[in-house]
C-alpha cells in the first residue's frame, strides 16, 4: 500500500493507488485520453484498409 510522500513506480493500471482522489483523476483523464487517441487510429486504419479492399475489387490502379 502507498504510504504518505511515496510516489507511482509505474503508470501500469494495478499499480496504481486508485483510492487516492488527486491519483484518481490524473489517470483517469489520462487513460480516456489514451483510450479516444487509440480509438482514432483503429477508425482511420480501418478505412483505410476497407478503402484498399475496394480498390482492389474494381480493378481500378490509381
Amino acid at each position: 500500500m502507498i504510504r504518505f510522500g511515496e510516489t507511482v513506480h509505474s503508470a501500469l493500471p494495478q499499480d496504481i493507488p486508485w483510492f487516492l482522489p488527486d491519483h484518481l483523476i490524473f489517470f483517469g483523464a489520462f487513460y480516456a485520453v489514451l483510450a479516444v487517441i487509440g480509438g482514432g487510429l483503429a477508425y482511420v486504419m480501418y478505412k483505410s484498409l476497407r478503402d484498399v479492399h475496394k480498390q482492389g475489387k474494381n480493378g481500378c490502379c490509381h
